[in-house]
């Protein structure tokens, strides 16, 4: 499986911005998909995954305002985030676990201060 992320970009605190991540190849009942996010100087964090099964886990720090979703036809899943703040600024990385990791390339979004 090959990860394309795409949708990061800049957008004013209080925005919305919608990532997608299509996966070429096939996905395996029992995967996961999610996204993660890095912001300068900290480590790489998970922000919300979803099981192929349909089930959802979330960041607290984004509970409420992010929502993830797929489509299975087009392998592709979804990040939308709304509320956007200043502290949401990160690279975010598309994620597909199967017996193991797959990363994206990773797509930055900023939200200044």
């Amino acid at each position: 499986v090959q990860l394309q992320a795409c949708g990061g970009g800049l957008v004013q605190p209080g925005g919305s911005l919608r990532l997608s991540c299509t996966a070429s190849g096939s996905i395996s009942r029992g995967s996961v998909m999610g996204w993660y996010r890095q912001a300068p100087g900290k480590q790489r964090e998970l922000v919300a995954i979803l099981t192929s099964g349909g089930s959802t886990t979330y960041a607290a720090s984004v509970k409420g305002r992010f929502t993830i979703s797929g489509d299975n036809a087009k392998n592709t899943v979804y990040l939308q985030m709304n509320a956007l703040k200043p502290e949401d600024t990160a690279v975010y990385y598309c994620n597909y676990e199967y017996l193991k990791a797959t990363w994206g390339q990773g797509t930055l979004v900023t939200s200044p201060a």
